[in-house]
């Protein structure tokens, strides 16, 4: 029996080495880690990666007002009357504010979340790219027409790669192979948007994933990696950190509540710009309530109209610009993976903030929760 027991140890111990050596080859967290990673919902994924703190400016001065509470009793989902609480259960919800007139109407916390709680956006954080790049576009620093080699020559591949602009990055209209498509199951972490996900080395993944699939500006498609090029644009022009640049140019500006987090693929490196923003929920509201409500240096009236002037469609026939959805007219979104919203209605002046554990097979089901978003922000 020892004998077997020994046996069984010494093969784990060398699968465990061939893993270990695996996943620094591909730049790869090591085995646990990644296996951490895979298996986690999503609230919990901000402390499995390294990151960035972005520091907030809490201020006395700028404190939420809570207004008077609404009562949200029943929406409709998915084509049927159900209570509110079916929904917010239904789609694994984490928290749920509705912010009327620039006060608090409504908030709710679920499954051991709190105010302070720190959770994920996912893609939205694509908008918070955005934001800045607006700053640096209005300052002069970049123009939406200059390729990305020529911020980042180091990256040149000799084919129509050296021909993709900022305006292509910003309205998914680059043509860079490396597709938003997340099978299910252990070949998941295979496709070229988990390896992005997970890298150790954002400068590796890139190198190695300049092909392209369509020419640059001739077709539109929703591509995270469009958003981390421009987060290393970012970086580069700056030469600071994505997430000092956007503590000190929105963060702050917003008066947040909480530090918030950029998860980056080894500390010191790159923010994965694309998906990996981490903050409280009423701090999310600040900056949809900043963007509503036209703070210009948070977004000027120009960057502002850009956002929220679609330039393609993408899913669900939604309109879309420099990484903000407009699934209805007047409307701008900003969502993210496992179902994370930040909703602005300028008409109603609501802004609705959804944070979510659904799983990515779950994914599919946005334009049902959008419907009672806007369900929820007509009702005034």
């Amino acid at each position: 029996m020892r004998k077997i027991i020994r046996n069984i140890a010494i093969s784990i111990f060398v699968l465990y080495l061939g893993l270990f050596g695996l996943t620094k080859v591909i730049r790869y967290p090591e085995p646990i880690a990644s296996i951490r990673l895979g298996l986690a919902p999503a609230s919990k994924t901000p402390d499995l990666m390294p990151s960035h703190i972005i520091e907030g400016a809490p201020s006395d001065e700028s404190a939420w007002i809570i207004g008077e509470q609404e009562e949200i009793t029943q929406v409709t989902w998915q084509g049927e009357k159900v209570s509110f609480q079916e929904f917010l259960d239904a789609t694994q919800t984490n928290a749920f504010l509705v912010i009327r007139n620039g006060k608090i109407t409504y908030e709710n916390y679920l499954n051991g979340k709190t105010e302070s709680t720190v959770l994920p956006s996912y893609s939205v954080a694509k908008t918070m790219t955005a934001l800045v790049i607006g700053q640096l576009v209005d300052e002069g620093t970049l123009n939406e027409e200059n390729t990305f080699v020529s911020y980042l020559p180091r990256f040149k591949a000799g084919t129509s790669f050296d021909e993709v602009t900022i305006r292509d990055l910003l309205d998914m209209k680059s043509g860079i192979g490396v597709s938003d498509n997340y099978p299910s199951g252990p070949a998941g972490w295979g496709v070229a948007i988990a390896q992005m996900y997970a890298t150790t080395d954002m400068n590796y993944f890139l190198n190695n994933n300049r092909k392209m699939r369509e020419e640059p500006g001739t077709f539109a498609e929703y591509r995270s990696v469009n958003t981390q090029m421009l987060g290393l644009i970012i970086q580069e022009v700056t030469g600071n950190s994505l997430a000092d640049e956007f503590s000190n140019r929105i963060w702050k500006r917003v008066r947040a509540d909480y530090n918030a987090t950029w998860n980056v693929d080894k500390v010191g490196g790159h923010e994965k710009a694309f998906c990996c923003f981490n903050a409280s929920a009423r701090d999310y509201a600040r900056v949809g309530q900043a963007l509503m409500s036209g703070m210009p240096d948070i977004a000027s009236p120009s960057w502002t109209k850009r956002l929220s002037t679609s330039e393609v469609n993408l899913d669900y026939g939604w309109g879309y610009s420099a990484q903000m959805w407009h699934p209805y007219p007047g409307i701008n979104l900003m969502m993210g993976l496992h179902g994370q919203y930040i909703y602005q209605d300028k008409a109603t002046q609501t802004v609705i903030v959804k944070l979510s554990d659904m799983p990515t097979s779950a994914d599919g089901i946005s334009d049902d929760i959008a419907a009672v978003l806007k369900e929820i922000s007509e009702k005034n």
